[in-house]
Order: C-alpha cells, then sequence, then structure tokens
C-alpha cells in the first residue's frame, strides 16, 4: 500500500481531476451496485454527509440504540443535521419494522416527522452481528417512501460472514457507506455511494465539512488495493474472532455473550471491572478497549495473527477478575 501511495498518479480531485479517486470511486459504485460514488476521509464523515443530504433539519431519524451514528460520533448529528433520533430496539444487531411503522405513524400523532431511517450492517455493538437479508428487505419496505441510510462501516465483513455479496446488501438502501480502513487495511479513507444526484449534493456537503482533498490519489491508490486484495482475508479474522469469543465465554460465563453468534471481527461482552481488565491485558501485551460503561469489545484485524490471538487468550483466561 506504501509503494501504491508512492507511485499513484495524482490530479485535484476537488475538481475531480484526480484519476486514481476516480477509478476508486467507480470500482466503489459498481462493487456495491451503486450508480455513484465519493471518496471521504472517514466513516464518520461518510455517515454525517449522508444526513445533510438525505435527512431534513428539525425532523428524526429512525436508528438503533446502539447504532454507531446514534452512540459513537459525539453528537454529530445533532450539530450537523439539526435532526434527532428516534432510537429504537437493536439488541440483535437489526432494526424491527414494526419499530419504523410506528415511528412513520407516530407523526401524525404530535411526534416529530421521520425523514431518513438508518441501518448499521454489521452491528459493531451486538459483536460485529451481520443482518438476515430478509429482515433488512422488511424494515426497508416498512420505511415506504423514507430514505434509508446503511453505515456499512464492515458491509464486507457481513459479505464474506453471510456469502451475501454487498450489492445485495445495498441494493434496497438509497446510500450505503463503507471504511476501506478496519479490517480491509487501508490508512486513511471510506466511501459513500447512491444515486447520481444524491452523490452530487454529497459531493458538496463534503466541501462544507471540510473534506474536498487535493492530490488525494496518494490516499485512494490503497484504498483500490484495499477493495480488490483485501476482502477475502477478512475471513481469517472471523476465526480468530470465533476462538476469542469461546474464551470469553468459558472464562465468564455470566457475561451475556453466545459464541454462535460471533460471526465476524468483534467480540463484544459485559465486565464487572473493564479498568482492572484492560490494565491485566496491557500488562499481558495485549490492547483491547470499552464501548459503554461495563461492556468490553475485542477486534481482530490483519496485524493480529494467530500467535497474537493464542496471546490474547492466555491473557483472558489468566484474568483475575
Amino acid at each position: 500500500m506504501r509503494r501504491a501511495m508512492a507511485e499513484a498518479e495524482v490530479g485535484d480531485d476537488d475538481y475531480r481531476e484526480d484519476p486514481t479517486v476516480r477509478a476508486l470511486e467507480e470500482a466503489f459504485a459498481a462493487r456495491v451496485g451503486k450508480p455513484a460514488a465519493l471518496f471521504v476521509p472517514s466513516g464518520v464523515m461518510g455517515n454525517q454527509i449522508a444526513l445533510r443530504t438525505l435527512a431534513v433539519s428539525g425532523t428524526a431519524v429512525v436508528a438503533g440504540a446502539r447504532h454507531h451514528l446514534v452512540s459513537y460520533e459525539y453528537g454529530a448529528a445533532a450539530r450537523n443535521a439539526g435532526v434527532q433520533f428516534h432510537s429504537v430496539d437493536d439488541r440483535d444487531g437489526m432494526l424491527a419494522a414494526s419499530d419504523v411503522s410506528w415511528a412513520l405513524a407516530a407523526a401524525s400523532h404530535h411526534h416529530p416527522a421521520v425523514s431518513l431511517v438508518a441501518l448499521e450492517n454489521t452491528h459493531m455493538a451486538a459483536s460485529g452481528a451481520p443482518w438476515s437479508l430478509e429482515r433488512l428487505g422488511d424494515v426497508c419496505a416498512a420505511a415506504e417512501a423514507v430514505p434509508v441510510h446503511l453505515d456499512g462501516a464492515r458491509l464486507f465483513n457481513a459479505e464474506v460472514a453471510t456469502g451475501i455479496g454487498a450489492a445485495q446488501w445495498a441494493a434496497p438502501v438509497t446510500t450505503v457507506m463503507c471504511c476501506l480502513s478496519k479490517g480491509l487495511c487501508a490508512p486513511v479513507g471510506s466511501m459513500l455511494a447512491g444515486p447520481t444526484d444524491v452523490m452530487e449534493v454529497a459531493r458538496l456537503e463534503r466541501k462544507r465539512l471540510g473534506g474536498g482533498m487535493r492530490q488525494s490519489g496518494v490516499l485512494a491508490a490503497p484504498g483500490l488495493l484495499a477493495l480488490h486484495d483485501m476482502v477475502e482475508r477478512l475471513a481469517d479474522d472471523h476465526v480468530r474472532a470465533a476462538r476469542l469469543a469461546a474464551v470469553v465465554a468459558d472464562r465468564w460465563p455470566e457475561c451475556g455473550l453466545d459464541p454462535a453468534l460471533v460471526r465476524t471481527n468483534i467480540v463484544t461482552f459485559a465486565h464487572v471491572d473493564t479498568a482492572g481488565l484492560l490494565a491485566h491485558l496491557e500488562s499481558c501485551g495485549v490492547l483491547a478497549g470499552t464501548i459503554a460503561p461495563g461492556i468490553m469489545r475485542l477486534v481482530t484485524h490483519h496485524d493480529v495473527d494467530d500467535a497474537g490471538v493464542e496471546q490474547a487468550a492466555s491473557a483472558l483466561q489468566g484474568a483475575p477478575t
């Protein structure tokens, strides 16, 4: 990827003159089955651009209570798009079509009108759970004329875990965002795709958020490699995460983790002393994190090999509490 960055053919992407960025946008749009795509610096910016493009200020966005858009973007939706969330149960990583229908109907009963439905696949907080394609279709149908945005930061993990192609996941939604970093290993960048007219507005919103870049082909070049060469290897991350999930469930049977539900590269579980567990793991050379009070998160990726997973497994098994 560093070699590709050094050798990238570049131009001024703010004027759409960077051939490497254009190639990446075309490749991603084709991969997810959308007419057009936009290269953005980060997944958060991609989500925020989608909100600013599709949602209407002063309305509600239906989303899962633990979605990244809701809980992990520091209130950006309120600041950037002037919307509020109508958050619904997403404990299994998915939304219920009936909850979306209720939110739309509630507008006739003094509730805010709904201008967007937002989904997340895979669902980070639910141990990286992929959606059911049937459930996704049901939710999109329940949205009726309201646009749907899919936060697919790890959509290719869902593709590898389920055998359902990214274009199938993206087909019923209006816009889809994917990260080229994370498991796909690019150093920087995410993609937003959707209808051509929507992407034209999104390009303007990217500029308004300070995301217009110049010779960004140096960043798009590793993105192309990520898209072309790094998707199939995600299966290795999934196998390693399953190993950690089994260890966690055995060490803390009361933590609420069902290893059978860990199908991608994330393991989340409850723990009574997350600070103590983090310190213990770090003392063993293992870095982990938290996503909420009392909730741990372990993530596997390209730089965690089998030896690293066994090191983490040993540290977990030897945790004092």
